[in-house]
C-alpha cells in the first residue's frame, strides 16, 4: 500500500457558502432605509454653539508673562509659522555690589494660522507653559493676510483656555505644588513667630512702664 504524502492531506476547513446574488445590494439598501427612517438632527449653528471636546484644538493662546523668548517653539515648528522678535535689557543688581544681568524682552509674537497645521509641537516643547490650546475656532478671515495674529489677539484667546481636569484623588501631589505649599507654610510660620515676638515685646514694654509708674507713685507717697 502506498504511503500517503502530507501534501495530499484534505483541507480541514469547511467549504464556503455560495454567495447569494444581490446580497451586497440588499445590505446597502437596508442601511439606507434605516437612515431614512431616523429623525434628522440639524445643528443650528451659529445660533447654537457646538459642544466641543475639552481637548479641542481650536487656536493657540499665549500667556505672555511666562514667555522667556527661548525660541524653542519657533525652531521646532514644522511650518515655520511662528514669528518672534525681542531685545535685551539690562537688569540692575539685586543687592549692592552685585552683578548686572541681561534679560530678553518680548517685542512680537505672531502665528500665521494660514500655515499652521495644528500639530501642537510648539505647545509641547514650551518649557515655561506659555502656549495653550483654546477651543475657539471662529477666526475666519476674508483675506489670508489677516490670518497672521499678533500677541494681543493670542493673549485674548488665552482667557478662553479651559481649566485643566481635576487630579485623581489618589495621585501624587505635583512637585511644583508641594514646593509652593511648603514655601507658603514656612512664610506663614515665620510671620506668626514674628507677630508672637512683637506681642511679647509689647507686653514686656507695658509691664516695664507699669512697674516704673508704680515705683514713681510709691516714691511720691513716701515723700
Amino acid at each position: 500500500m502506498a504511503a500517503h504524502h502530507p501534501s495530499h492531506r484534505p483541507d480541514p476547513s469547511p467549504p464556503s457558502r455560495p454567495r447569494v446574488p444581490g446580497s451586497g445590494l440588499a445590505k446597502g439598501l437596508a442601511v439606507t432605509l434605516r437612515t431614512m427612517t431616523r429623525k434628522t438632527v440639524t445643528a443650528q449653528y451659529p445660533d447654537v454653539q457646538p459642544e466641543l471636546p475639552p481637548r479641542s484644538r481650536g487656536v493657540i493662546g499665549l500667556f505672555e508673562e511666562n514667555c522667556t523668548v527661548c525660541m524653542l517653539c519657533a525652531r521646532e515648528c514644522p511650518d515655520w509659522c511662528i514669528y518672534i522678535d525681542s531685545h535685551k535689557e539690562t537688569v540692575p543688581a539685586a543687592v549692592p555690589g552685585g552683578r548686572e544681568r541681561s534679560r530678553n524682552v518680548l517685542d512680537r509674537f505672531a502665528i500665521d494660522f494660514s500655515l499652521c497645521m495644528y500639530c501642537g509641537i510648539c505647545i509641547e516643547v514650551c518649557p515655561f507653559d506659555a502656549l495653550f490650546w483654546s477651543p475657539e475656532f471662529e477666526y475666519a478671515e476674508t483675506d489670508i493676510l489677516e490670518l497672521t495674529h499678533e500677541r494681543d489677539k493670542l493673549r485674548e484667546w488665552m482667557w478662553t483656555v479651559p481649566e485643566p481636569p481635576a487630579l485623581d484623588p489618589g495621585a501624587e501631589e505635583p512637585k511644583e505644588i508641594a514646593a509652593a505649599r511648603k514655601t507658603a507654610e514656612k512664610l506663614e510660620a515665620q510671620r506668626a513667630k514674628e507677630a508672637e515676638e512683637a506681642q511679647e515685646a509689647r507686653e514686656a514694654q507695658r509691664a516695664d512702664e507699669a512697674g516704673k509708674t508704680e515705683k514713681t507713685e510709691k516714691e511720691e507717697g513716701e515723700e
